[in-house]
């Protein structure tokens, strides 16, 4: 039977489009419920610290992180579900753009729905829609700037480049590295007749113009402060070590396989190598998405380890690649790849919240980064309370993050440290006595920082009694000699 004005093969399309939908909705809730569940890592720990004051910028990154958990916390709390609220939703519309996408750039091929399930079968996205991070963000705005170029690329309205401008502003406000994708789509119009045509009128420079206006606060921010942060990223490629680049690159590209996951990732490599050899615009668009990036990490092996983290930029573009030029290859192993994607995710989502595999913890990353956190601030305001101090302190950010999220009402926390003189709080202005706790493998506090330094007592942070890190805990004096700044728990 024949819906009137749409036949079997619209019908078919209509049928997987929303059955995909529906299956978006269920991942998508799947994810808040795990957003809901798993304990806060220390860096998200540490962003919900940025969030509770916002400032133009920050010692360690760019600052949007801060206003995307802000929004989600100004609606469900300060609990994990609050502070990851956006990250969820941010990957379900990032599926939705990227689905635009393929269709714009390679119509009646389906690439998009099938770029949208190579995406969501990553371990790096799924990862990301529960861990909130500025890559969380970024992979939105990123591929927010795809879809938009690609929308230009079907429609030729040059409106199409302010949208485009104020999504890769908003990628640079997310992470320094968002900067790439300008650089993508700008090399893109000059490699392609279109993209030059579209260069000789204003609105290309005008949506340049706009994503430069909306990183202006950052740049303010920073010459207000010494740089230091484009100091401390830039930084990063200033040594070389030009001996560790093989050991430094095969880590990289094992550690891209195991969160691309296996099979997508030989599909992704695929689709760019056949996008290379395809002299299309399409093409064109979706291998300098990844290409850019890909060289700027693989000179980086030069100077250090890249983060494992750091090329989940370039997988939007590839999976685009995979769906709309190798589309034969894509679709034959799509299936299998998409399902140990899944599988890979789930067990990941399991044993971040139950543990039920008993992995050593010291190879276990859900441990070390997720587990024992509460446990280990319980600790710390007992001894607290036995040795009648209201202030603890501690120089790791993570620490301090956390501690500021869980321990009670009754306690200050303070950071101390060179980061905390950026970090728009007051700090300790006189000599105080508090609570200092540090791991155990750094060494004792001393003079000029803190005097009469006690060791009080060591604790542990555990999962299912498996000691992660021994801390210790100190009674000491504070001297206003280092930076430092107050922050109170979590309400």
């Amino acid at each position: 039977m024949e819906l009137r004005g749409l036949g079997d093969a619209g019908l078919a399309r209509a049928v997987t489009r929303n059955g995909w939908l529906a299956a978006l909705a269920g991942i998508t809730l799947i994810r808040l419920l795990a957003a809901a569940l798993v304990p806060l890592a220390p860096d998200e720990a540490y962003y919900w610290l940025w969030s509770q004051h916002l400032q133009p910028g920050y010692y360690d990154d760019a600052p949007l992180i801060a206003v995307w958990i802000r929004a989600g916390t100004a609606l469900l709390g300060n609990g994990p579900l609050g502070i990851r609220l956006l990250s969820p939703v941010g990957a379900a519309c990032g599926t939705l753009l990227i689905w635009r996408a393929g269709e714009d750039l390679f119509p009646d091929r389906k690439a998009g729905l099938i770029a949208a399930i190579m995406l969501n079968a990553t371990l790096v996205l799924n990862a990301g829609a529960v861990i909130t991070t500025p890559d969380t963000p970024l992979l939105l705005f990123w591929t927010a700037t795809i879809a938009a170029a690609a929308r230009w690329h079907a429609s030729r309205d040059d409106r199409w480049f302010l949208a485009a401008g104020a999504m890769a502003g908003l990628a640079f406000e997310s992470k320094y590295t968002g900067v790439l994708i300008l650089a993508a789509v700008g090399l893109w119009l000059l490699v392609t007749a279109q993209g030059r045509a579209a260069l000789r009128r204003p609105l290309p420079w005008c949506g340049l113009a706009l994503a430069i206006a909306l990183f202006m606060p950052v740049v303010w921010w920073n010459a207000m402060h010494h740089w230091v942060s484009f100091a401390k990223q830039g930084g990063r490629t200033t040594h070389l070590a030009p001996e560790d680049a093989f050991a430094n690159f095969a880590a990289l590209v094992g550690g891209q396989i195991g969160l691309v996951t296996p099979g997508i990732f030989v599909l992704a490599t695929i689709g760019v190598i056949a996008a290379l050899r395809t002299r299309t615009a399409a093409a064109s668009l979706v291998w300098l998405s990844v290409v850019v990036p890909g060289a700027v990490f693989a000179e980086h092996v030069v100077s250090g380890a890249v983060q494992p983290n750091w090329p989940a930029i370039m997988i939007p573009g590839a999976a685009l690649a995979a769906a709309g030029v190798a589309t034969r290859i894509t679709r034959r192993y799509l299936l299998p790849a998409a399902a140990l994607g899944a599988a890979m995710s789930a067990l990941v989502y399991v044993q971040a919240i139950a543990a039920p595999l008993p992995l050593p913890v010291r190879r276990d990353p859900t441990a070390l980064q997720l587990a024992g956190w509460r446990h280990l601030v319980a600790a710390v305001g007992e001894e607290a309370r036995a040795q009648n101090l209201a202030i603890v302190a501690a120089s790791d950010y993570g620490l301090v993050a956390e501690l500021a999220h869980d321990a009670p009402p009754s306690l200050t926390i303070a950071g101390t440290g060179p980061r905390w003189q950026y970090f728009g709080r007051s700090g300790l202005r006189t000599p105080t006595r508090l609570l200092l706790v540090a791991p155990s493998y750094m060494p004792r506090p001393d003079a000029p920082n803190f005097t009469e330094v006690v060791r009080l007592a060591s604790v542990r942070r555990l999962r299912h009694g498996a000691v992660i890190e021994t801390y210790s805990i100190y009674e000491a004096t504070f001297m206003p000699t280092e930076p430092s700044a107050v922050m109170r728990p979590s309400r």
